[in-house]
């Protein structure tokens, strides 16, 4: 069994056949879904996703969407942390440094959403884009206590070390399928066992043969090969391994 840790299900992409998508991830092994949120307009989907038995929930705004974010949204996300149980973690949320403009908006909004896991003692979902180091400093000087997901994991075997020592896993995704990805598939060798998750970012981050195309949470399976084949080890270790580490920080 399988589980898609990071999935946009809620994405417009899907409106047109996301039953069908599940079906076909279901014929793949994947069982599971975590849909993180990630504009306030988009948490009632999320929400409404999360009463599946096979989707996990999370909510957070997402630094891409800055210039749909408004005031009033952190505390509605606070709000909506009280109000639904069901949410198992904050994000996605965290910083993407190509967006030079709006950089120090988006750590103010990044460190208010990392102060509402630490006080709710919530896992933290973080998209990080050339900023792990960054990141990490930060996250350390929080010391959060239910750790998190490095989302979409793209840096050093160092970075991942510095993570993991944080309490924090990362998560593996069609990256690691390119060619071209040496340092992140030198990463993916050193981590240990329960060190790492896989996910698809669906409907983005598309494998390596499948540019252009939208990406699915059946494509997990084929993530799940390709960290096998690097790390030396059987597929089904791999589907165990990085299932039960999913469970574990998500308690789904």
């Amino acid at each position: 069994m399988l589980i898609d840790a990071h999935c946009h299900l809620d994405f417009p992409d899907f409106d047109t056949d996301r039953e069908a998508v599940i079906e076909r991830a279901r014929a793949m092994g994947v069982a599971h879904f975590v849909v993180p949120g990630t504009t306030r307009t988009r948490w009632p989907k999320v929400l409404a996703l999360g009463e599946r038995d096979d989707v996990s929930v999370c909510l957070g705004l997402h630094p891409y969407f800055m210039d749909e974010h408004c005031e009033g949204d952190l505390a509605a996300l606070e709000a909506a942390l009280d109000e639904h149980p069901q949410v198992l973690a904050v994000g996605e949320c965290g910083i993407d440094a190509r967006f030079a403009d709006t950089l120090d908006d988006q750590w103010r909004l990044f460190d208010a959403q990392l102060c509402l896991a630490k006080v709710r003692a919530l896992p933290v979902v973080i998209h990080c884009v050339r900023a792990n180091d960054q990141v990490a400093k930060r996250l350390r000087q929080l010391a959060l206590p239910a750790g998190g997901l490095i989302h979409a994991f793209a840096g050093s075997p160092e970075q991942a070390s510095k993570f993991l020592d944080l309490g924090f896993l990362v998560g593996l995704g069609g990256a690691v399928t390119f060619e071209r990805a040496k340092r992140l598939q030198r990463a993916v060798e050193s981590l240990p066992d329960d060190g790492y998750v896989l996910e698809t970012d669906s409907p983005d981050m598309p494998l390596a043969g499948h540019r252009g195309e939208r990406n699915e949470p059946a494509r997990v399976a084929e993530v799940c090969r390709v960290v096998a084949r690097l790390r030396g080890q059987d597929v089904d270790r791999v589907a165990t391994d990085c299932t039960a580490t999913a469970r574990r920080l998500f308690s789904c």
